[in-house]
């Protein structure tokens, strides 16, 4: 009578923390990279004098980006297990940790694939989302491999992430656009840069294991420069956002204050100092992204006053 409640609550405990794994397998908390841009973009689109705003698009935005994304961090995950093993700073994985299975992280990520297709359906009768969910998740998979044949892996991660706002845009009008596409380079720049940063730490164990990383390549100090000019084009197409697209002048005090802000990251990080990377990784660009989506939608609604 008294062990039942026990087993109980031993249960659910066993589920809550299984959960807890898979939320730190795939870095749920990373989501605030792309998340905000994909905002950002959906809102651009709604306030065309064409577009009508409907929840279930907002919701299917929501659950596509979530699904695609876990699908290809476990899927990651499970491609980089071996090198993750060898690896001191990433031995402590969930995979090569033994604290989540080979078996249990390959059915999460199929079953986030069919949840991120079958999340299209949400938009119909566009047909768009639909159409390109299965080539757009098997670029984002494909990522995982990109580190065993090219130093541009880092800019194949930015191509996955900068499909976040043309999507939006695409779950809303059914169309490809000029406005989601800057927003998609602002990514594309800025993501390389900072995943280059992130890189350096493993700069010594790439280059060991025969990996291929611009860090192992040029050189923690070379690689920061690579960097710094990625974020320095970054501010540049914010400016061209800003130019083309009709933002006005909270924007671009916005784009001001973000220019700052990667410069701030790059003071943190220097070629005989990594030991502030996760702040510059993490903190500041989590910053520039809500930032971006904040201050569009401010701008918008100033303009709208």
């Amino acid at each position: 009578m008294i062990a039942t409640p026990l087993r109980t609550n031993s249960t659910a405990e066993s589920v809550l923390q299984t959960i807890r794994h898979f939320l730190e397998l795939i870095r749920f908390s990373h989501t605030v990279f792309a998340l905000p841009f994909a905002a950002l973009a959906a809102v651009l689109a709604w306030v065309q004098p064409d577009s009508e705003f409907r929840i279930r698009d907002l919701v299917g935005i929501l659950l596509c980006m979530v699904f695609a994304r876990s699908a290809a961090m476990a899927f990651n995950r499970l491609v980089d297990r071996d090198v993750d093993a060898e690896n001191p700073r990433t031995a402590v994985r969930h995979i090569p940790a033994g604290l989540l299975s080979v078996k249990a992280v390959t059915l999460f990520t199929l079953l986030c694939s069919v949840a991120f297709v079958a999340s299209t359906l949400i938009f119909l009768p566009k047909r768009l989302p639909l159409l390109l969910a299965v080539p757009v998740l098997l670029f984002l998979l494909g990522y995982s491999y990109a580190k065993r044949w090219t130093s541009l892996c880092h800019y194949w991660l930015s191509a996955a992430l900068m499909m976040s706002p043309i999507a939006a845009w695409i779950a809303v009008r059914d169309e490809f656009a000029l406005q989601p596409t800057l927003l998609a380079g602002v990514i594309f720049f800025w993501v390389g840069g900072f995943d280059i940063i992130y890189a350096c730490q493993d700069s010594d164990f790439d280059k060991g294991r025969r990996l291929y990383s611009i860090p192992a390549k040029f050189g923690v100090a070379g690689a920061l420069r690579i960097a710094f000019v990625s974020h320095l084009a970054t501010i540049a197409m914010l400016v061209l956002l800003w130019s083309l697209t009709g933002l006005g002048t909270v924007f671009l005090v916005g784009v001001a204050v973000i220019g700052v802000l990667l410069l701030y990251q790059h003071w943190l990080v220097r070629p005989d100092d990594l030991q502030r990377v996760n702040i510059a990784f993490f903190n500041v660009n989590a910053i520039v992204s809500f930032g971006i989506l904040i201050l569009g939608c401010i701008d918008l609604w100033v303009q709208r006053l």
